[in-house]
């Protein structure tokens, strides 16, 4: 792998995590209805945002993959298992991302149900509606959070031993990898609210961390002089 395969690598991965951060800012307002207390209707009036806002989402886990498949080349010259590791995770974050948006496109097609039989049993629709509402927290801010941040902490470690990018970027990632972890385990074990106020400001530090990154790889790339990579 050429220097100049080095630098599309990183161009390509500082692009993909532009998109995977802008795409899941982009998503709140159009998903704005799902988390009002009468969702099991306003749901239905807001389909076409709901269903945009699935899209964006859907965007971002295949950025997930983009961003793996952009990094492994680069890291499997260094360590293959960590590298392995981290493409592993951040597909598996991508698989929840999309069950996901299935979620919320099956609440849609709940909600609509909903509206169209005007006074409704409300038994069959108060059991499936929380629990597609449960569905989707729990798979975008446990399982899939949780993915993701493994998936970080692996690469940065290797951004960090090799290197690749300035210790202080690399370190920061991986302060932030640590604390967005331990909001999905905080979360999965109740000690913490599934998308709460305390879980969003763990998560916190990894986001503009994530946006540094991008620009770093975008315009300086990886500091290839003087790393010494593995045999391939």
């Amino acid at each position: 792998m050429t220097e100049g395969d080095f630098r599309k690598s990183a161009i390509s991965a500082g692009v993909l995590f532009i998109v995977a951060d802008l795409v899941a800012f982009l998503s709140f307002p159009f998903l704005a209805s799902v988390s009002s207390a009468n969702y099991l209707s306003s749901v239905s009036a807001n389909a076409g945002l709901v269903s945009t806002g699935a899209l964006l989402l859907f965007i971002g886990g295949a950025a997930a993959i983009g961003i793996a498949a952009s990094l492994y080349p680069v890291l499997r010259r260094f360590n293959q298992g960590l590298a392995i590791g981290a493409v592993g995770f951040r597909i598996v974050e991508a698989v929840f991302y999309f069950a996901g948006v299935t979620c919320l496109l099956l609440l849609v097609t709940l909600s609509n149900q909903f509206v169209s039989a005007g006074s409704p049993d409300p038994s069959s629709f108060q059991t499936l509606g929380p629990l597609l509402m449960s569905s989707y927290h729990w798979t975008f801010n446990v399982v899939s959070l949780l993915a993701f941040s493994i998936g970080c902490l692996l690469y940065y470690v290797v951004f960090y031993r090799e290197r690749l990018v300035p210790r202080w970027l690399s370190g920061w990632g991986m302060v932030g990898s640590i604390l967005t972890m331990a909001s999905a385990l905080l979360a999965l074990f109740g000690v913490i609210g599934v998308g709460s106020i305390e879980q969003g400001l763990l998560n916190m530090p990894i986001l503009p961390q994530e946006l540094v990154l991008a620009v770093w790889l975008i315009f300086k790339g990886f500091a290839m002089p003087g790393a010494k990579a593995v045999p391939q």
